[in-house]
């Protein structure tokens, strides 16, 4: 991967065409020549848009890099295939929003003559829609060296800001990082509508960070809270922080001011 890899004919094949597949392609596009697998069949309008052949999953995952941004619940049935068609030398990769289950599926179904890197684009085509450059991605090792010059590949190319770190570890801050941030995002959306004219600049950042998420797909939100092995222990303290707080709050009502107290 360098900036020459257009020129050599370095192939990108995309698993999983839809909105981030589709967000890859964009800023990948002068890099690569991309084909892209989508079950789905109304992706033609913008794979011909973002100059993507749009072909069989056996037909992509013969690619030099395959990337894989199927959701969680297909992710074994896609590595199961990837895994027959895949060419040695290749390397591949996914971006899911959950590492360790991913990872630990890659690491026992890839073939030995791959490379796999795990990642996370911190995220999404909300938060980048005005530009990639600057925002954060995290890349975590499996199998392989070419994890390093992927780094570096996102660093110079695309000018990310690279975490480098383990799944256990990535998932570990994600259930605070993503857990929180779209579980507080679902309970604000259902107490709505929220007040938009009468309003604080922390309130404002707080509504920022919804719209942010609030879009996101069904199953974005189902691998953060459920695939993630780590979320219901951080959602569980949450929530119980968050009832003590009604307790003391309750609590501090009934009793009386000291003044009240002498009559």
């Amino acid at each position: 991967m360098n900036n020459n890899s257009r020129s050599q004919n370095a192939s990108l094949g995309i698993v999983g065409f839809g909105a981030f597949g589709q967000l890859a392609a964009l800023h990948l596009g002068q890099h690569f020549e991309i084909s892209a697998f989508d079950p789905s069949m109304g992706r033609a309008t913008v794979a011909k848009q973002l100059g993507v052949r749009l072909a069989s999953l056996h037909d992509v995952s013969q690619a030099d890099v395959v990337l894989i941004a199927a959701p969680v619940s297909s992710f074994e049935k896609v590595v199961n295939q990837i895994a027959v068609a895949c060419k040695p030398g290749a390397l591949i990769v996914d971006v899911g929003s959950v590492k360790v289950v991913p990872s630990e599926i890659m690491r026992r179904l890839l073939p030995n003559h791959v490379d796999i890197v795990a990642t996370h684009p911190l995220f999404g085509p909300q938060s980048a829609n005005t530009g990639i450059e600057g925002l954060k991605i995290a890349v975590c090792p499996i199998q392989g060296r070419r994890h390093l010059r992927l780094a570096a590949f996102l660093r110079k190319s695309l000018g990310l800001t690279v975490i480098m770190t383990a799944p256990e570890e990535h998932d570990q801050e994600a259930a605070v990082v993503q857990g929180l941030t779209h579980l507080i995002a679902k309970v604000l959306l259902r107490m709505g509508p929220l007040p938009t004219r009468m309003t604080t600049k922390s309130f404002d950042l707080l509504s920022e960070a919804i719209s942010m998420v609030q879009h996101d797909a069904p199953e974005v939100f189902e691998a953060i809270e459920k695939s993630n092995p780590y979320a219901e222990t951080v959602r569980r303290r949450f929530f119980d922080l968050a009832a003590s707080l009604s307790v003391e709050l309750e609590n501090a009502l009934r009793i009386p001011p000291h003044n009240e107290s002498r009559h």
